[in-house]
């Protein structure tokens, strides 16, 4: 019995090796992924390979693709003619999708004669990598030629790839030249004036965000410079050319203007190469449309949701068309503008040539506002001054549409006055979206000083939780956005004209407190970066007696996290200072109760004079450190009781 036993024991302790031989082999087979690539598991042990797996500074490869980093990058590169280089995030599908093509490039860059290095980048952890060459996207391709990078915008496939790489890696292969003109004092009425449409960008060699422009704005100058005509592409040093920045009003960097024929108009498109593209084509097409059919303005009555302008001239020739023509220019941004030469259309809108035609949608008028202004452009006095004074003065209805599309550059005039409610203009809704506008139009026929809109209350649910009217149970809730950013509510009760007008009355007669969105004032202020709450904002930051240097951030903004100890250093070190405050202020969470301090990113900081409180200097263009800060204050406080020396 005790030999049957014992062999029984022998019997299972073999069966358990060959079990756990059996894992370990299967445990190997998963190890590999589907490229057959090992996965790498973590270990405890200090073996040399670990240690060498840790050193950055070893250039690897993967499947024939050179792999680089912050640390071994510029040893990698510095002796060598040309390197392709791909700056890739692990995450992302195109990266994954182009990375078999990306390793058929590698092998056959490897077999030129000579070889030619392909690597990659992981540029979500090589970040100093990602930044010195301007990654924003992924993947990214770049060239780079003898240290200098060139950039690749072309197909991403093998042979594409391989030619444009052949054909730089040539001896004699140079950089083609700018397409950018470079514009000074002695060019500029020269190449401007005689411009019929011409972008240029006002910009400092130092400036960050220029910087960033500068390929973008490049490769956007090399595409319009193809179109027949071109559209030209400038650039002024303005810290150089400081007589043309001062002639322009450039005040902060990058600057951008339109010149057509030498007269300046503003930049407001996207700063991205497509972008500048499309808006420049726009912008070089004429600003007013011709319309030749009264169905086309019947349907801008019916269908309508804007202002709409025409302007009726006999040809043209016509020397008042050619003055709308310039006039419409100044204004095309934020209208659109019509014109025509037809008869009936004159008919239609009784208008004779020469005058300029201003109206809203039938959903927008009313019996408290003409259907139309007219403007006669005949008369000796009229001028491309008056057409815009007379399209600016009607753009907006009595009671206008105020909604995210369009509250920016329609009502962005304050006082406003917003009613809020489930507006619709969809023909099953528009007798209740129009019954409570009907009663809005009874108040403001009486106010005209003030704007009045109504906006649907999902639109600006946001603002209504602001405003503490989320919870009010009024179907019909109203507020009055002021200036300085203050805003009043109307208590909730139910809606009708008179009470809409007691409270506008109310308004008028500054009998209102407004309502500031503020985190509780801090007990406790003493430290060297005092906390500014919506409360206190104009008690510190715009008191008169000292300057103030203010940083609105976001607490879950990752620069403002970066700045926290260096905004504290930059406290400490001006704490003895009586007339300088250095703070900060949470912008999610309380009102800036200023229209003059616009916050459009975190950290946005401002320098506030004692004397210049509706002027603040915005801070940009330098780096964010304590060294910068500091030179930023002495330049623009009004009182230090140390001398810059000293500091």
């Amino acid at each position: 019995m005790r030999l049957r036993g014992l062999w029984v024991l022998v019997l299972l302790l073999g069966l358990a090796q060959i079990a756990l031989l059996a894992r370990g082999v299967a445990a190997e087979e998963e190890d590999d992924d589907d490229d057959g690539e090992p996965v790498t598991k973590e270990t405890d042990n200090d073996s040399d390979d670990d240690y060498d797996d840790d050193d950055d500074s070893e250039v690897k490869e993967e499947n024939g693709v050179l792999v680089l980093n912050d640390a071994n990058f510029d040893t990698f590169t510095a002796d060598k003619d040309t390197v392709l280089l791909e700056f890739y995030a692990p995450w992302c599908g195109h990266c994954k999708q182009f990375a078999p093509e990306y390793e058929k490039i590698a092998k056959t860059l490897k077999e030129n004669d000579p070889p030619i290095p392909v690597a990659k980048i992981d540029a979500t952890a090589a970040t100093s990598l990602a930044s010195r060459f301007d990654v924003s996207g992924y993947p990214t391709i770049k060239i780079l030629k003898k240290g200098q990078p060139v950039d690749y915008d072309g197909s991403r496939t093998e042979d594409a790839i391989v030619a444009k790489v052949k054909e730089v890696s040539d001896p004699s292969w140079t950089p083609p030249p700018d397409a950018t003109l470079v514009l000074t004092q002695d060019n500029f009425d020269d190449i401007v004036n005689g411009a019929d449409i011409i972008l240029v960008e006002f910009y400092a060699p130092w400036c960050g965000h220029c910087k960033r422009l500068a390929p973008e704005y490049e490769k956007a100058a090399q595409e319009l410079s193809k179109r027949t005509p071109p559209i030209p592409l400038a650039k002024v040093d303005a810290t150089a050319e400081t007589e043309l920045a001062k002639k322009f009003d450039v005040t902060g960097y990058p600057t951008l203007k339109i010149f057509r024929k030498g007269k300046p108009y503003d930049y407001n498109g996207p700063r991205e190469k497509y972008g500048i593209v499309d808006y420049m084509i726009e912008q070089a097409g004429p600003p007013s449309k011709q319309i030749q059919a009264t169905k086309q303005v019947q349907e801008f009555l019916r269908d309508g949701d804007d202002v709409i302008i025409i302007g009726v001239f006999s040809g043209e020739n016509d020397k008042a068309y050619q003055l709308y023509q310039e006039a419409a220019n100044g204004l095309r941004e934020d209208h659109k503008f019509h014109h025509t030469f037809s008869n009936e259309i004159a008919k239609l809108l009784k208008a004779s040539p020469g005058k300029v035609v201003v109206m809203q949608p039938e959903k927008f008028q009313s019996k408290h506002e003409p259907k139309m202004h007219v403007l006669d452009l005949k008369q000796d006095s009229t001028g491309g001054s008056e057409i815009k004074k007379h399209v600016l003065k009607h753009t907006l209805p009595l009671v206008g549409h105020r909604k995210p599309s369009n509250d920016a550059k329609r009502y962005a005039k304050r006082p406003l006055v917003v009613v809020y409610y489930s507006v619709d203009f969809s023909f099953d809704y528009r007798v209740a979206t129009q019954y409570w506008r009907g009663k809005v139009l009874e108040v403001a026929k009486d106010f005209p000083e003030y704007v009045f809109a109504v906006s649907d209350e999902e639109d600006y649910s946001s603002e209504i939780k602001d405003l503490g009217l989320l919870e009010s149970g009024e179907d019909v809730n109203v507020a009055i956005l002021d200036e300085g950013g203050k805003k009043y509510a109307m208590e909730p009760e139910e809606f009708d004209s008179d009470v809409l007008r007691q409270f506008v009355l109310a308004f008028k007669k500054g009998k209102l407190k407004p309502i500031v969105k503020s985190q509780p004032v801090p007990k406790n202020n003493k430290g060297p970066v005092k906390v500014v709450v919506g409360k206190t904002f104009d008690t510190i930051v715009m008191d008169t007696k000292n300057d103030v240097l203010i940083e609105f951030y976001a607490p879950w903004c990752g620069h403002c996290k970066k700045l926290e100890p260096v905004y504290t250093e930059l406290g400490k070190k001006y704490k003895n200072e009586k007339n300088l405050v250095i703070a900060k202020m949470d912008a999610t969470a309380n009102d800036v109760t200023s229209d003059h301090y616009k916050v459009e990113g975190f950290p946005t900081i401002y320098f506030a004079p004692r004397d210049k409180k509706n002027n603040p200097i915005k801070f940009e263009g330098g780096d964010r450190d304590l060294e910068q800060l500091s030179k930023f204050i002495e330049e623009h406080a009004t009182k230090l009781s140390r001398t810059k020396e000293e500091l």
